[in-house]
C-alpha cells in the first residue's frame, strides 16, 4: 500500500474511493481489503476521532459503516498528496517561497524539516530554495512554530513578474520525467487489469502503484501545467477503474 500511518490510510480511502463531490463511501470488507485496513479497535478508534476533530462526517447506524471525507479532511490530506487541491479551487496565482539556513552541525534538523515539507508540492529552485504555487504558509508557520527551526526559516509569497514559466516548471518538478512516470503506471494498470487475479486484488494494486506517484507529483494547477496533463488524465482513468472493479465485486 505504501502508506503505514492508520489516519493516512482512512482519508486517502475516501479521498480516491470518493469524487469531486465528497460522495459517501461504504467501508465495505473489499475497500477494507484494497487500503490494508481491519475493522479492528484501533481503526474503529481512528474513525471515531477524525470524526470528532470533523475531518469525516459519519452517517449514523450504517452497515457497513459509511462516512464522508468534510473539506477539512480534504485539505488535511491534499497537504500530503497535493495532486487533488486544484480539483477543488482555483490558483490564487500566488508562489510561496521557502528558504532555510540550517547549519551543518543541526543537518538533523534540516533533514527533518525536508521531510515534512517533502509533500508539500515544493519543488528545488535552489539548495535550501523551495517553491510552491500551493497556500502552504498556513501549514508551515503552524509546523515550525515553537521550534529550532523556526529561526532558521523564511517564507514569502509573491508573484511572477516575468521569465519562462515552462523552463521554471522543467527545471524545478521535472515535467518531462514525470510524464514518463505516468505513462509507465498506465502501461502496469493495463498489466494488472489483464491478469487474473480477482478483482479486489487487481484494485488493490491498481491503488498501491497509484498512490507511490502521487507521493512525488506536485499537484501543479492548470494554469501552470495545461489542461491536458497527463496527471489529470490519470484521475478520470483510476476511477474509471474503480467503478468497474469496485462495483462488480460487491
Amino acid at each position: 500500500m505504501g502508506i503505514k500511518d492508520r489516519r493516512t490510510k482512512i482519508l486517502m480511502a475516501m479521498l480516491l474511493m470518493s469524487d469531486d463531490s465528497f460522495k459517501e463511501v461504504a467501508l465495505t470488507p473489499d475497500i477494507c481489503a484494497v487500503f490494508d485496513l481491519t475493522m479492528n479497535r484501533k481503526t474503529l478508534s481512528t474513525l471515531m476521532q477524525l470524526t470528532k476533530e470533523e475531518y469525516l462526517d459519519h452517517i449514523p447506524e450504517s452497515n457497513p459503516p459509511i462516512y464522508k471525507l468534510t473539506a477539512k479532511g480534504f485539505y488535511d490530506i491534499v497537504l500530503t498528496y497535493p495532486v487533488f487541491r486544484f480539483t477543488q479551487e482555483k490558483w490564487d496565482g500566488k508562489w510561496r517561497i521557502l528558504s532555510y539556513e540550517i547549519p551543518e552541525k543541526k543537518r538533523e534538523l534540516r533533514d527533518r524539516l525536508r521531510r515534512e515539507v517533502a509533500s508539500w508540492g515544493l519543488g528545488p529552485w535552489h539548495r535550501s530554495f523551495w517553491v510552491t504555487p500551493h497556500p502552504i504558509i498556513h501549514s508551515l508557520r503552524d509546523l515550525i512554530s515553537d521550534t529550532e527551526e523556526q529561526q532558521y526559516v523564511q517564507a514569502f509569497e509573491a508573484d511572477h513578474v516575468f521569465g519562462n514559466r515552462a523552463e521554471l516548471i522543467e527545471k524545478v518538478w521535472g515535467k518531462t520525467s514525470r510524464e514518463k512516470e505516468y505513462r509507465a503506471l498506465f502501461k502496469t494498470w493495463h498489466q494488472m487489469l489483464s491478469t487474473d487475479q480477482d478483482k479486489v486484488s487487481k484494485m488493490k494494486e491498481v491503488t498501491s502503484s497509484y498512490i507511490n506517484i502521487l507521493k512525488t507529483d506536485p499537484g501543479l494547477p492548470k494554469d501552470l501545467i495545461g489542461d491536458s496533463w497527463i496527471g489529470f488524465e490519470a484521475i478520470i482513468l483510476f476511477r474509471e477503474i474503480k467503478n468497474i472493479l469496485l462495483q462488480q465485486s460487491s
